[in-house]
């Protein structure tokens, strides 16, 4: 079986894995990769999602996932080696989680999207707590 067709049929269940519950969106922005092949058409059409193309070599008609997988390759995965599936699979949820909880955004005014308490000095030393296997890091405040 050649290796296109395996990951062509590996894409079409990882949309029914996606969106188990009729749950499905009505649209699904997509780039022309060939991965995308009949049977994931065929798949999204039966789930009753409509597939929008982008232009050919045109990243930034979809700027949100061009910049989430930047971010998560810049940040993350060129500072690492994977080795299997599994060990990507936990290094990702780490960094998911330090994104949410941890990382800090402007667009947030310096906050996580899962908002944190200010810690004032009176809370203690500033400790640093290792994420993402020592990749990156949280500053918070333990008492003495």
């Amino acid at each position: 079986m050649p290796y296109a067709y395996v990951d062509r049929q590996r894409c079409a269940r990882q949309l029914l894995e996606a969106f188990p519950w009729d749950n499905a969106p009505r649209y699904l922005l997509r780039d022309r990769d060939r991965v995308y092949g009949e049977k994931f058409c065929e798949t999204a059409k039966s789930m009753g999602i409509r597939e929008v193309l982008a232009a050919p070599r045109s990243p930034w008609q979809n700027p949100f996932a061009e910049r989430l997988v930047g971010s998560i390759r810049r940040e993350c995965l060129d500072h690492v080696i994977v080795f299997h599936e599994a060990g990507l699979r936990r290094i990702l949820k780490d960094y998911f989680e330090y994104h949410e909880r941890c990382r800090t955004h402007l667009s947030l005014e310096k906050d996580a999207p899962v908002s944190r308490p200010v810690e004032l000095p009176s809370l203690g030393q500033v400790i640093e707590i290792p994420k993402v296997g020592g990749l990156h890091h949280l500053y918070s405040r333990k008492a003495a």
